[in-house]
C-alpha cells in the first residue's frame, strides 16, 4: 500500500494527513485529483457519512480510502448542529449557501437565552479507513474535544465554529490556538492518534 485516496477536497485535511503518513512512504491523494466527485451524505450519523464517503472514493478509484466526518454537538440544542454543522445556516435544504459566519450567527442566536453554565459542547471527528470498497471491517476511530459555546467570537485562527468554541483546558477560544496547541487536544488529533495505532499492523 503506497497510496491512499482522501475522500475530501479540504486542503487543510490533506496537508494534515499527508504529513502524518509521510513516515510510511505513503502518498495521500485528494479524491478530486482522481476525478472523484463528492457523494451525497445521506447518513444520519457521523459514522454513516464517513463510511459513505470512504466507500465511494474507494469504489471509483480502486484505492484504499480515508474519510473524515466532523461536526459540533451542543447539548442545549439536542445535539445540533451535529451532522449538519457545515450546512447549519443553509437557506433551504441542499441550497449549499451556508457560510462559517452564518453558521456561527445562527448558533449564537439559538443559544441567546441559554445561561453560560448550560452551553456545553464538543467537536467530534470520525475517521474511517477502508482497504477497498467492499471492506467488511473498516477501521473506525473517533475523537472528541470538549468545551463550551462562548457568547462572543474571539481569535483569528482555525475555521468553522472555532471563534465561539471555548476550551477550558487551554483557557482560550479554539480560534486563538496555535496549531501546536490544537494538536494536543483537538478532536481530529485524538482520532488521528487512534487511527495510526490501528493501522500500524497494515503500514508498519
Amino acid at each position: 500500500m503506497d497510496k491512499i485516496v482522501l475522500a475530501s477536497g479540504n486542503q487543510g485535511k490533506l496537508n494534515e494527513f499527508a504529513h502524518l503518513f509521510e513516515r510510511y512512504d505513503i502518498s495521500i491523494v485528494p479524491q478530486g485529483s482522481l476525478g472523484v466527485e463528492d457523494v451525497p451524505e445521506t447518513g444520519t450519523t457521523f459514522v454513516e457519512n464517513a463510511i459513505i464517503k470512504a466507500r465511494h472514493a474507494a469504489k471509483v478509484t480502486g484505492l484504499p480510502a480515508l474519510s473524515d466526518d466532523s461536526g459540533l454537538v451542543v447539548a442545549a440544542l439536542g445535539g445540533a448542529p451535529g451532522i449538519y454543522s457545515s450546512r447549519y445556516s443553509e437557506s433551504a435544504l441542499g441550497a449549499d449557501d451556508a457560510t462559517d459566519e452564518g453558521n456561527i450567527d445562527k448558533l449564537l442566536n439559538a443559544l441567546k437565552a441559554t445561561p453560560e453554565d448550560k452551553r456545553d459542547a464538543y467537536f467530534i471527528c470520525v475517521l474511517v479507513f477502508m482497504r477497498h470498497a467492499d471492506d467488511p471491517t473498516p477501521i473506525i476511530c473517533q475523537g472528541r474535544w470538549h468545551g463550551e459555546i462562548a457568547t462572543q467570537r474571539a481569535g483569528e485562527q482555525g475555521f468553522g465554529y472555532d471563534p465561539v468554541f471555548y476550551c477550558s483546558t487551554l483557557n482560550k477560544h479554539a480560534a486563538q490556538c496555535q496549531k501546536s496547541e490544537k494538536s494536543t487536544v483537538s478532536h481530529r488529533a485524538k482520532a488521528l492518534e487512534l487511527l495510526v495505532a490501528e493501522m500500524e499492523s497494515l503500514i508498519g
